[in-house]
Order: C-alpha cells, then sequence, then structure tokens
C-alpha cells in the first residue's frame, strides 16, 4: 500500500516561506558585529548586548505564540506575524544610531519568535500523520539551507561592494516573497481551542509544555553553543585568524553537514528512531564545538563546522519530534513553543554571556565556555531527558 504523498503543495508552501524567512535573517545576521563595529564603533560587549535584544523579544513571545497559534486560525496569526517580520528590515535601512539600530533589533525578534512557531505548526498540521516524524526532518532544511546559504551570499556580496543597505534590502525582499508565498496557503478549518487549560482559564499549560522541560534545558544548553560561535565567527576569523573571505565557506560546510545528516536522518525518524538519533547528535555536536574551541588555525575552523552541521542535523529535528509527540494535537502550537522559546534562551545567553567573556579574556575563553555548556546539555540528555521522553510520549 502506496503512502501519503510527503512534498504536497502546502507543505512545499511552508517549507519555502520558512527557507525565505532564516535566508532573510541570516544574511544579515552575521555581519552585524562588524557593521556595529564599523559604522558605530561599538565594543564587543555593547556588540553582545545591541545583538542580544532581538533573543530577548524573541524568548518573550514565543510561549504567546504558541497559544495564539493553538486559539485563533493559523493562517491569519502567520500572516500578521510574517508581515511585521517583513517589515521591520525596513528599518535597519534608516537606522542612524547604535540607540535606533537596538531598538529596531530588539522589536525585530517579536515578529520572528512567533512567525517561527507559525509557520512550523502550520507545515506540521498539513502533514499526513504516518509521516509527520519525517516530514519535521525535511522541514527543517530549510531552516539550515536559508542559515548556510545566506550568510555565504551576504559576505560575498559586501566583499564586492562593501555596502551594508543593499544586503539590508535583498532581507527586505526575501522576507516579501515568504509573506506572498505563505498568503496562497490553502489550510483545512479546524476546532479552535478554547481559552483554558487543563487547570482552569488559561493556565500555565497553554503557553509552555510542561512535561518537556529536560529537553527544552538541554535545546537551551546546545543553542547557548550556538549563539556564540554563529554570532562572533565573522569578526573573530577576521581578527585572530586572518581568514577574511573564508566565513561564507564555514557557513557552507555547517550546511553540507546538516543536510547530510537530515537526509540521513529522515529514516531513522520514519523508523521512530527518535532518541538514537537525537543521542548520535549531541555527541558529534559536542564533538565539533571541543574541535572549534582547541584547534585555533583553519582545520579546527572548518572542520568544525562539517561536525557541528552533522550533529546539529540529527538532534534538532528529533528533538522537535519529541516535543510534538509528548503534546496532544490541540497543543502542538505550545510544543514548537517551548522548543523554540529553549532555542532563544540559550542563544540570547550565548550572545551577551559570549561578547562579555571575548571583551574581558578571549574568543577562545568564549568558545571554551560554548563547549562546556554543550557538554552539560549532553550530560543532562543521557542522564535524565531520554528516560523521561519514552515515559511520556504519547501513541
Amino acid at each position: 500500500m502506496s503512502q501519503p504523498r510527503l512534498w504536497n503543495a502546502n507543505y512545499l508552501k511552508a517549507w519555502s516561506a520558512n527557507f525565505m524567512l532564516y535566508f532573510s535573517f541570516m544574511v544579515v545576521t552575521p555581519l552585524f558585529p562588524l557593521y556595529l563595529s564599523e559604522m558605530f564603533g561599538a565594543t564587543k560587549d555593547e556588540t553582545g548586548l545591541v545583538l542580544s535584544g532581538y533573543a530577548l523579544t524573541a524568548l518573550l513571545v514565543r510561549p504567546f505564540s504558541g497559544f495564539m497559534v493553538d486559539t485563533f486560525p493559523r493562517k491569519a496569526v502567520l500572516l500578521v506575524c510574517y508581515g511585521l517580520f517583513a517589515l521591520l528590515f525596513g528599518g535597519y535601512l534608516v537606522a542612524g544610531s547604535l540607540l535606533s539600530f537596538f531598538i529596531i533589533r530588539t522589536l525585530h525578534g517579536a515578529p520572528m519568535g512567533a512567525t517561527t512557531v507559525a509557520n512550523s505548526t502550520v507545515a506540521i498540521d498539513v502533514l499526513p500523520s504516518c509521516r509527520r516524524a519525517e516530514g519535521i526532518g525535511y522541514y527543517g532544511l530549510s531552516n539550515n539551507l536559508g542559515t548556510a546559504i545566506a550568510p555565504t551570499l551576504g559576505m560575498l556580496i559586501y566583499q564586492w561592494t562593501g555596502s551594508y543597505d543593499l544586503i539590508f534590502a535583498i532581507s527586505l525582499l526575501t522576507a516579501s516573497i515568504g509573506f506572498l508565498i505563505n498568503s496562497t496557503l490553502q489550510l483545512k478549518p479546524r476546532p479552535l481551542t478554547p481559552l483554558k487549560g487543563v487547570e482552569g482559564a488559561v493556565s500555565l499549560d497553554r503557553f509552555l509544555l510542561l512535561k518537556g522541560w529536560p529537553q527544552a534545558l538541554c535545546i537551551a544548553f546546545y543553542s547557548f553553543s550556538y549563539g556564540v560561535v554563529s554570532t562572533y565567527i565573522a569578526i573573530y576569523a577576521k581578527q585572530e585568524l586572518g581568514i577574511t573571505t573564508g566565513t561564507g565557506l564555514f557557513f557552507t560546510l555547517l550546511c553540507i553537514g546538516l543536510i547530510s545528516s537530515r537526509l540521513v536522518g529522515a529514516r531513522g525518524l520514519r523508523q521512530g528512531r527518535v532518541t538514537e538519533n537525537a543521542s548520535h547528535g549531541v555527541v558529534i555536536s559536542l564533538m565539533g564545538y571541543l574541535l572549534f574551541a582547541a584547534l585555533h588555525n583553519a582545520w579546527g575552523f572548518y572542520g568544525a563546522a562539517f561536525i557541528v552541521g552533522l550533529g546539529n542535523g540529527h538532534m534538532f529535528p528529533a528533538f522537535q519530534t519529541m516535543f510534538i509527540g509528548m503534546a496532544p494535537t490541540c497543543r502542538r502550537g505550545t510544543a514548537n513553543s517551548t522548543l523554540y522559546t529553549a532555542w532563544e534562551t540559550g542563544v540570547g545567553l550565548g550572545i551577551v554571556l559570549g561578547g562579555i567573556v571575548a571583551e574581558h579574556c578571549s574568543y577562545s575563553a568564549a568558545f571554551w565556555m560554548s563547549g562546556l555548556f554543550n557538554l552539560a546539555g549532553v550530560v543532562l540528555y543521557f542522564a535524565y531527558a531520554r528516560r523521561h521522553f519514552l515515559r511520556n510520549r504519547l501513541t
């Protein structure tokens, strides 16, 4: 008997719009430390604080976005959030001071946080239930491709033109295209969840998947490492390694690793090997971060990129499948928002603490710190989180 079609029209649209979301966001992100240093003379401390503003607002809005996605029509919520996300890219074009940039960047985190939750929830909705875990793995490829291709292209455009405004304009354009793609989604009507939780009106379980706290804590540890490395990679390569054109290659190798492991891992997820995929992923990622911290040369720089990509490509879709697997259908948005809330918490802390440690110690110390946080997440996963999922997953 043939399986239902995985790549249906609505899934393709949600997948493509998510690619545009991450492309538009990541084409500028690795350049921000250079931009703030060159345009406003920002110190490492100031750079960390300014860039962490988006993570804070994304973190604050994530639980509410899950609540909104579960309570109101998902397409309407998605389009409002995506439209605001695209519009705020125009703010970077007019920001004339460090303070105004900080305000725009901080505001941008809210629609970014809400849109990722809404878009991923819609994508999961339109998947056949028997192929949902597999589809979650492939959906992550849109994040990975956008995250890898965009920084490479952004760095090349900057090297060719020296224009930050052109890159900001490209972000605005690609985000607008993503909005237009999502506007053509055709979703089936679904019963809306009443404004109450299991303990009464609008209780905490409507905003966070409480039983997923061990997985959320693990994700926060892993994303802390990613926040440090991904934010300071360009300025570290330029100032300490003398690599001025290799940041794009770093993200390309990261992408190759992510795609390779996603394609291999999708088969394991389809066969129900969720914890095995997660186990492989967290160990491989840890090896990559430790390599990056230990070797301050091109081998460590580029080798770590590929290894971290391999690990994260296995780890992230497995953890997302865990969150979805512990939540009833009416809490699917809440499960997604809990995952992304944990991710943004780690990224934000990584950006802030990474900047402080780099300013007062060194980039090497910051990257060792990221490796130790990642190790803590690996220990927690094997000591408790893996068994916790197996006890609490829903059939």
